[in-house]
């Protein structure tokens, strides 16, 4: 059993990888926004409420943990959304680092996947423009602040192209930098399938400070 700090978890992404992890055994300290988003009952949560915007009250929040997984996200709709993410972003690396915490798992975008030698997923496809100050700053975050870090031990996880509600199959197919896509050229992922792997990336790390991903 790991001891979790999950921030997020209340979240589309949040939400999937808190079932995971407690279906799985793990202790789990759900850090959210809005505790009454959380309806889950379980003798290995906690539910608490947290702003991951300072860095002290992330520490503080993360003492103790085996590992932070951070879903986070200021909200799509958020006319602030991309300078929220790079800063709270970087609070949640500080914090965790802060408070000595070995491991810090990020729930990635897509975005800086490559889908051609030198050539992004951001740069290659027409994005919807209410996600695009979303993508670019988590990107950016990745690109520019956490590829730099050496320190704690960190790794960004992004998704398949789509991500849906869908099936927990256990099947599917991990990589590094490039786009996972099928026969078809198509990018997909259940949430349920990408929190199983997160999970299990918890359980049996298998990469380090550095991104992966995955795919059907």
């Amino acid at each position: 059993m790991k001891k979790i700090v999950l921030i997020g978890a209340s979240g589309f992404v949040g939400s999937a990888i808190l079932n995971e992890a407690l279906n799985r055994g793990h202790q789990v300290t759900a850090v959210v926004r809005n505790p009454d988003k959380i309806s889950t009952k379980h003798a290995n949560l906690t539910i608490t409420k947290g702003d991951v915007s300072s860095e002290e009250a992330v520490k503080v929040l993360s003492e103790g943990a085996d590992a932070v997984i951070s879903a986070y996200n200021p909200g799509w709709a958020n006319p602030d959304i991309y300078d929220e993410t790079l800063k709270n972003y970087s609070a949640i690396l500080s914090g965790v680092k802060a408070a000595g915490v070995k491991r810090l798992l990020c729930v990635g975008g897509a975005g800086t996947l490559f889908v051609a030698p030198g050539v992004r997923l951001l740069d290659a496809v027409e994005l919807p423009e209410a996600i695009l100050p979303g993508v670019k700053s988590l990107g950016k975050f990745y690109l520019e602040v956490l590829s730099a870090e050496k320190e704690i031990d960190w790794v960004f996880f992004s998704p398949a192209g789509n991500i849906a509600p869908g099936e927990r199959t256990g099947k599917f197919r991990l990589g590094k930098d490039d786009l996972i896509v099928d026969a078809e050229g198509k990018s997909n992922i259940s949430v349920e399938d990408y929190a199983v792997a997160m999970i299990d990336e918890l359980e049996a790390p298998a990469h380090h400070q550095e991104r992966f991903t995955i795919g059907y």
